[in-house]
């Protein structure tokens, strides 16, 4: 045997060696494939309606272990109490004031209300204003679609067709807030799973956007749910509401195991934050003041969780998290740049969160006054900066309202306003809200 094919055959026989000793010691390079990603959206739930968060009554057996195998922020929280321009923020990693979806509808019409506004011209072009400035920032799904993402939209959808999102796949056609896409969770979840499907069968990495009308009125929940929760509750319509979160919480389970089934649990992450909070009136099918369109926690504090098997070892955080994250937290694990204006940080980094020191936020009138002009539509601005949260009111649309101090950690329902005793920290505060949006 020559020189040359001597070198030749000792080569093949260590790279054979080589692939050997990857295959029985599980040393092959790892995959490329990018990570598929579902996003699950509570709608109108509060931060305390869990069963792993303190609740006495509702269970939330399949939340519960998400939070359990997930990266979790117990104090998370989303800018907004408002349905539209929270989803907005969620999608976008903006605040409302910069995505300028400050509101859930356009302004009002003197002498039109209810349908007739909804299917009146000033509302289509309002509505239309409103997803034009949905176009005008990335939105996740846009981003993801330049690294090979196919994306579905189901549940709540508020800016017209799913496209107008950048979604490659979805439900909602352009009605005010999810028309078809509506019917995921109440009624099926089999769209999903064929998206899945469709989208492994072609090696493509998927994005889910599963934000079902749930717990959501009307709260129609079925019987089961309905049954257990009657002798606990104490009115028909807390009982209501109750199961409800126990029939979300079923869905999110057969979400769950329907990864496991097709075995893309590890190859998935799951992100999960809810729109915005509800605390049910005991007396009315309404929801209860300090809650949904209001500063307060019980509608802007929410369970934040994002879990990576393998990636991202689970464990309770006691960081601040801000739905503003998300979006810099996908990119992030995707590797891909993070687009120029994101105030957001990356949850997965504990550097990251534990120099966090504070989280804004601010609530706007349910219909806007100006589509284009986020401050003539502001009603409060708020912060939490380690225990305490100050609510600052916009004196011109908030002429009642006077600035309110709590101190979170021994009264989390905010019942003590301690403006006047603790001045100084709130002079502090406003100081700290200022530098963010004045």
């Amino acid at each position: 045997m020559n020189h040359r094919a001597f070198i030749g055959l000792l080569l093949l026989i260590i790279v054979d060696g080589l692939s050997s000793m990857q295959r029985c010691f599980g040393t092959e390079p790892p995959s490329t494939r990018m990570p598929n990603i579902l996003m699950i959206v509570s709608d109108d739930q509060a931060w305390t309606d869990y069963s792993f968060m303190g609740h006495s009554h509702i269970q939330t057996p399949h939340i519960d272990r998400l939070a359990r195998e997930s990266i979790t922020f117990r104090r998370g929280y989303v800018p907004s109490s408002l349905c539209c321009p929270s989803l907005a923020t969620i999608l976008t990693g903006r605040y409302p004031h910069q995505h300028k979806i400050t509101s859930n509808d356009p302004p009002m019409v003197p002498g039109l209300s209810g349908k007739s506004f909804h299917d009146s011209e000033a509302f289509r072009t309002g509505r239309q204003r409103m997803n034009e400035h949905m176009r005008a920032v990335p939105t996740l799904p846009r981003l993801l679609s330049e690294h090979g993402y196919v994306s579905l939209q189901t549940g709540k959808w508020w800016q017209g067709h799913y496209s107008e999102g950048g979604f490659t796949h979805g439900m909602t056609r352009g009605q005010r807030h999810g028309d078809d896409g509506l019917k995921i969770g109440r009624e099926t979840i089999q769209p999903i799973e064929d998206f899945i499907d469709g989208a492994t069968g072609e090696k493509k990495p998927w994005m889910v956007w599963y934000a079902p009308l749930l717990p959501h009125d009307p709260h129609t929940p079925p019987k089961e749910y309905l049954d257990r929760m009657r002798p606990l509750a104490p009115t028909e319509n807390v009982a209501k509401y109750w199961a409800m979160v126990e029939w979300f919480d079923a869905t999110v389970g057969r979400l769950l195991e329907s990864l496991e089934r097709r075995g893309l649990s590890d190859d998935t992450i799951v992100v999960y934050v809810t729109d915005n909070g509800w605390i049910q009136d005991p007396k009315s099918m309404r929801y209860a003041p300090k809650s949904k369109q209001s500063p307060y926690d019980g509608g802007v504090r929410t369970p934040i969780m994002i879990r990576w098997p393998g990636h991202w070892p689970a464990r309770e955080c006691q960081d601040l998290a801000h739905s503003i994250d998300l979006v810099p937290t996908l990119l992030s694990a995707i590797g891909a740049p993070i687009p120029e204006g994101l105030q957001g940080i990356n949850l997965a980094d504990d550097k990251q969160t534990h120099e966090r020191t504070s989280v804004y936020g601010e609530c706007f009138t349910h219909n806007a006054n100006d589509l284009d002009e986020p401050r003539k539509n502001l009603r409060w601005r708020w912060i939490v900066r380690g225990e305490w949260k100050l609510i600052v009111p916009n004196e011109s649309i908030e002429k009642e309202s006077s600035e309110e101090l709590y101190r979170l950690s021994n009264d989390p329902l905010e019942n003590h306003n301690l403006r006047d005793e603790q001045s100084a920290i709130a002079r502090d505060l406003l100081s700290e809200l200022d530098q963010w949006w004045k």
